[in-house]
């Protein structure tokens, strides 16, 4: 398999979790023979440095052309004091609305080496924690009107949430064709007791659900999902939600694996084509430190071949890796533990690559 790979290491230490998963992603090529080209992408604050702009039209373009887009991280405190419309969080919904990502897939896996850093009970954790959360990423209250007026007096604020049945059926068929490559169950959150818009979400959702009869479907109300994800996540597959509540449950579920360094994600639209990325921010102060945790990175590296080229064996590969490395004690400072040994960025990446 031939594949191009908009590589955007970001600020930070965005660069060193960014070349670790690159170079496991060319052992993965080296062992089952395929031809990786990475094409360097600046974006974010290195590049407002350099070229004084969050994101030059070569790097979206070279991300346009790509076959899928890997990110570290941008930002930092250096450019708080940018202009509004050229900060580095602004790239990346720039980059967003260019691929047309409406899909954002955040796994919850908590590998059973750290099981004491989750902060959930040890009978709970006993039961494994692995499920994958979509959410619907460009709709929403997030996206609706937004106006604050005077009435009678006083500041009366309103958002509206608004959802149309396509953009319902577009992040529902993603979390079935999901669910199909894990262990074919979807949990469909909404507040359909409450919501028109999660009325129409839950009928859109079942409509699909018949064009899937190898993948069962539950629907549940997004206060018992909160409450069910820390009493027993076990019970979860794949948990399909809207984007507000999407944001909330996806941070619930990263927090009871133990540590973000760990987590990654992925954002996916029409076609092939997405960008992966670990959940975490730049972490200016351990930057050029080899201080770094890579397992999110490359984990999101992982989810590039599950889900934009379809390699499911290359993906469990990597994912195999890091657990033999975890088995074996090895921990970055962020998820050291008693009898473990604390290693740096550069040594996990090598570590995993070995293992491959």
């Amino acid at each position: 398999m031939r594949k191009t790979i908009a590589v955007i290491s970001g600020d930070g230490i965005g660069p060193e979790i960014v070349g670790q998963a690159v170079c496991v992603l060319q052992r993965i090529a080296q062992r089952f023979a395929h031809d990786f080209t990475f094409a360097p992408a600046p974006m974010g604050g290195c590049a407002i440095d350099a070229y004084g702009k969050s994101l030059p039209d070569e790097s979206l373009n070279t991300c346009l052309a790509a076959d899928a887009v890997l990110l570290g991280a941008v930002g930092g405190p250096k450019w708080d004091g940018v202009e509004k419309e050229n900060r580095p969080e602004k790239a990346l919904l720039r980059l967003r609305s260019a691929l047309g990502l409406y899909a954002n897939l955040r796994p919850a896996q908590l590998f059973s080496q750290l099981a004491d850093a989750s902060p959930l009970r040890a009978d709970i954790v006993a039961n494994g924690i692995d499920f994958l959360v979509v959410r619907e990423l460009i709709g929403g209250i997030y996206f609706g009107n937004h106006q604050t007026e005077q009435i009678d007096g006083e500041p009366v604020a309103t958002d509206t949430m608004r959802y149309s049945r396509s953009e319902i059926e577009r992040i529902a068929r993603i979390a079935f064709e999901a669910a199909r490559k894990r262990r074919g169950h979807v949990t469909s959150v909404d507040k359909s007791n409450v919501l028109d818009c999660s009325r129409l979400w839950k009928q859109t959702v079942d409509a699909v659900a018949v064009h899937y009869p190898d993948v069962t479907l539950r629907h549940m109300l997004v206060d018992n999902c909160a409450m069910q994800i820390v009493r027993d996540p076990s019970q979860f597959d794949v948990i399909l939600t809207e984007n507000m509540f999407g944001d909330i449950l996806s941070d619930e579920a990263s927090m009871i694996t133990g540590s973000v360094g760990i987590i990654p994600s992925a954002s996916l639209g029409e076609g092939s084509r997405g960008l992966y990325e670990p959940i975490h921010g730049s972490a200016p102060d351990i930057a050029g430190q080899d201080k770094a945790d890579p397992i999110g990175t490359i984990l999101s590296a992982a989810m590039m071949l599950r889900y934009s080229f379809d390699l499911k064996r290359e993906a469990d590969t990597i994912e195999n890796a890091v657990s033999k490395v975890l088995d074996a004690g090895y921990r970055t400072a962020d998820i050291a533990g008693l009898g473990t040994t604390v290693i740096g960025c550069a040594e996990m990446g090598e570590r995993i690559a070995a293992e491959i």
